[in-house]
């Protein structure tokens, strides 16, 4: 039974990494990978000597870590106050309401919130109303905002989604503990505390490592239909920098090899984060 999952693995995953060669190749689609002339370093010299290399870097790692660290601590306090539901009907449907977002693709996302932020849509006429503003907030012609608004998005999209492996694990903590816990006078938010999160620590942690590990890897969905020529300076990313590279000028080699400089960091990172957590909290990931 596990030889089909295997042998798609080897096809589509370990296979398709002879063509990382090319990040030090010369290639061209007119040529083969074999025929193509090595370059050594020369795309990832390009790379760190791009104008845009501080600026993609800066804005990668700036929305990620954002990301982290509001979107980390807020799935978690989400799954403590769905956990905490008493009523299983009502539960089930917070669940659910959290949920979709997630299984909307950022096309239609992307269209609600540029409706939503615009000079004349819901945001800005709700403020207008309470008079809050005066004039209608330009949000997504004004590049200092997009940050924000993209690192608010994509919380509000996965934070419910996020909750999942949290609240399963908060369903196998023996109800006892909370049982001695009240006997014992504790409040909720010690029982939280003291019970809860300690149960789950491992999964905090596991989550938390394969986080750091995805803090280059920005959403490339969302920076393609939030993007446009004004907000350009800070939402262009990695991702979208190897994107326009790599398919829409050819230079395949340029696009492959800054591929490769962000998987080699985001191992970097995960084995760090890994280390770190285990010396913090003696939870071992892996």
């Amino acid at each position: 039974m596990v030889w089909p999952g295997i042998i798609l693995m080897v096809i589509f995953n370990f296979i398709p990494l002879y063509g990382i060669v090319i990040a030090f190749k010369d290639y061209s689609v007119l040529d083969t990978i074999a025929n193509a002339p090595w370059v050594g370093t020369q795309y990832f010299q390009e790379f760190f000597g791009d104008s845009m290399f501080w600026t993609v870097l800066k804005n990668t790692l700036g929305i990620s870590f954002l990301k982290l660290l509001i979107g980390f601590p807020a799935a978690i306090l989400l799954a403590v106050l769905i956990n905490e539901i008493v009523n299983v009907r009502l539960k089930k449907v917070v669940q659910t309401v959290s949920y979709l977002p997630h299984f909307l693709s950022w096309v239609i996302l992307g269209g609600m919130f540029i409706t939503w932020l615009s000079d004349t849509g819901l945001v800005n006429n709700i403020l207008l109303d309470f008079g809050v503003i005066n004039q209608p907030i330009r949000f997504l012609t004004d590049p200092d905002k997009y940050w924000g608004i993209a690192v608010l998005s994509d919380i509000w999209k996965e934070v419910g989604w996020n909750t999942i492996l949290y609240i399963a694990a908060m369903t196998g903590i023996n109800p006892a503990l909370y049982e001695a816990a009240r006997m014992d006078g504790a409040s909720k938010w010690h029982q939280v505390w003291n019970i809860t999160l300690p149960s789950i620590r491992h999964i905090i942690a596991l989550t938390f490592v394969l986080s750091v590990g995805g803090l280059l890897g920005s959403n490339l969905d969302q920076t393609l239909v939030l993007q446009n020529p004004v907000n350009y300076q800070t939402s262009e990313v990695i991702n979208s920098f190897v994107y326009k590279m790599g398919i829409r000028q050819g230079d395949f080699s340029y696009a492959t090899a800054v591929g490769l400089f962000v998987s080699v960091i985001s191992l970097i990172l995960v084995v760090g984060s890994h280390f770190f957590t285990k010396k913090i909290s003696d939870e071992s990931v892996f």
